[in-house]
């Protein structure tokens, strides 16, 4: 039970903090309860067992049985670090706020536990219909905490930002039941299922768009698509950032996105691997095509936070190269560039968002010399750059190498673009920190009457582990990338007969179940050979 209550405890949270009187007891309470959300997610260190590739801590019970949807729930290599970054990021992102978010503290909190539970519900969902329920909660929350405590364009953002997305999910939508019907024209049970969707490979042919293959792969893949976001989808994404509150562009940035990547890894690969393959080059075209584009707008943006929103989609278009490279370095990149992603793009975001409250400007051009005023704040802003632009001994430096190496064994030419990427993100944030910071003093800097302070003890505590994590991922990655080997392995090796299975634990130890492959295999051989028995002793008899 320990998933369904990673989902449902943040929506108790939600109720308590709604019905909790107003005043500095209700921060103090929201920052407790996601302490004990993220407390509670690491018992997952203890039952979770690395070495297994299959699904583990599954739940399963029927929700509408006519249609064969479940209340299904269930945790693998794939989901789970991005599980643990959710929980991570929430009390940090609440700590943050004590200043920024400054009316409607309630709401702010509510809103946040939502959507804390619909992320958990879609990394953690294995069932189809499930997981679309939780994709299309995320909406909500999100909708509220940049339509409520956003900027002054943020009616705009937020309405851009549920147009683009509501448009896949209605492709989704129609790809899930299309699904479920083919399940039944096999099966003859109707079922949303994701094992029982891999068990059923669709038809495929090369060349022909209209396969029904490669019909429901792009239904999926627009979706996803939507929401990482992948060029030319990206438009939604440095407006919501730019009018987000500060706690609204870390968890954007920081887990929201990576809904997205995930879902490639979890439904559209494994699903449809021959289409997966065939149109693998499209989609890392488009990723080194935002490599490059998010760096270049990136470059000319006067505003740091959109540009922060632009690098975002330059880091997002490695992570989609990197999947659709379909070996262990690319996907295994992928997956550690997600938690890279979150932390160092999420502590960006954190450390506009605290120069933000001392000046209320984010314009470049207003800066310069803050080194001289803000020490403290200096230095941490320059080892997140150092992380974002993956300087070695750093995380980035290891999620873009994998990338790249996996890149490289699947499609050198992509590769070779991909690195041009590299240049450029130095280039714009080393171009940006030497003007933020060294360059010559700003008004902003200047203005005598309002001197700056430098980072508060709050502040720091609330920097501290994503700068400890930034270089303990970089010098020691291996400690977090045998989490996940053997389920990216399996998927790898597995792709075209790809038969997840779940991990059952018993008394004499961990046993491998592979679900309805025991109850239509492995039953019929177990048929054929009691009867050969059967038949056996017949003859004997006689």
């Amino acid at each position: 039970m320990i998933l369904s209550t990673l989902i449902m405890l943040p929506l108790v949270c939600a109720l308590i903090v709604t019905i909790w009187p107003n005043g500095r007891t209700l921060r103090s309470l929201g920052l407790a309860l996601s302490l004990i959300e993220f407390f509670l997610s690491l018992i997952l260190f203890d039952r979770f067992d690395p070495a297994v590739a299959s699904i583990q801590l599954a739940e399963q019970h029927a929700w509408i049985p006519r249609f064969g949807i479940q209340y299904f729930l269930g945790i693998d290599g794939i989901s789970f670090w991005l599980v643990i970054l959710t929980t991570f990021l929430n009390p940090i992102i609440i700590l943050a706020s004590w200043n920024s978010i400054e009316k409607r503290w309630k709401g702010f909190l509510a809103s946040l536990f939502v959507l804390q539970a619909a992320m958990l519900g879609s990394f953690l969902a294995l069932d189809a219909v499930l997981f679309y329920v939780f994709w299309e909660l995320s909406l909500v929350p999100m909708y509220f905490i940049v339509g409520i405590w956003g900027g002054t364009r943020r009616i705009y953002a937020t309405i851009k930002f549920f147009i683009y997305t509501m448009a896949g999910s209605l492709l989704m939508l129609i790809a899930i039941i299309v699904m479920m019907y083919y399940t039944q024209e096999v099966t003859g049970t109707m079922s949303a299922n994701l094992l029982d969707f891999y068990r059923h490979r669709l038809p495929f042919v090369a060349g022909e768009f209209f396969s029904l293959q490669t019909l429901l792969f792009f239904a999926f893949a627009f979706a996803f698509a939507i929401k990482i976001p992948l060029f030319p989808l990206h438009t939604w994404l440095p407006d919501a950032h730019v009018e987000a509150p500060t706690p609204g562009s870390v968890i954007l940035a920081g887990v929201m996105l990576k809904m997205g990547t995930y879902s490639f890894l979890r439904w559209v690969i494994p699903l449809f691997p021959q289409a997966a393959e065939y149109w693998g080059w499209l989609f890392m075209l488009l990723g080194v095509i935002g490599i490059v584009y998010g760096a270049l707008v990136a470059m000319v943006q006067p505003d740091v936070k959109k540009l922060v929103a632009y690098s975002s989609v330059s880091h997002m278009g490695y992570i989609v190269l990197g999947m659709f490279a379909i070996n262990s370095y690319g996907v295994s990149g992928s997956l550690y560039q997600m938690l890279n992603h979150g932390i160092s793009t999420g502590a960006l975001f954190l450390l506009i968002g605290m120069i933000y409250e001392r000046t209320h400007s984010r314009e470049i051009s207003k800066y310069g010399g803050l080194a001289s005023v803000l020490p403290v704040f200096t230095v941490c802003f320059f080892i997140v750059t150092l992380s974002s632009i993956a300087v070695p001994l750093t995380n980035g430096f290891v999620g873009e190498f994998l990338i790249l190496l996996g890149t490289f064994n699947a499609k050198p030419f992509y590769a070779y673009i991909a690195v041009l990427g590299v240049v450029l993100g130095a280039a714009y944030m080393l171009w940006m920190f030497k003007r933020v910071f060294f360059g010559e003093k700003g008004e902003l800097v200047r203005d005598e009457a309002h001197p700056l302070k430098d980072l508060s003890l709050r502040e720091m505590t609330v920097l501290a582990p994503l700068l400890i994590l930034i270089f303990w991922m970089g010098i020691f990655p291996g400690q977090f990338l045998k989490w996940s080997n053997a389920s990216v392995d399996f998927l790898v090796k597995n792709k075209s007969q790809y038969h997840l299975g779940v991990h059952l634990p018993s008394a004499t130890g961990p046993k491998f179940v592979i679900q309805r492959e025991l109850e239509r295999g492995l039953a019929v051989e177990a048929e054929k050979n009691k009867m050969q028995i059967e038949n056996t002793s017949a003859e004997d008899a006689q």
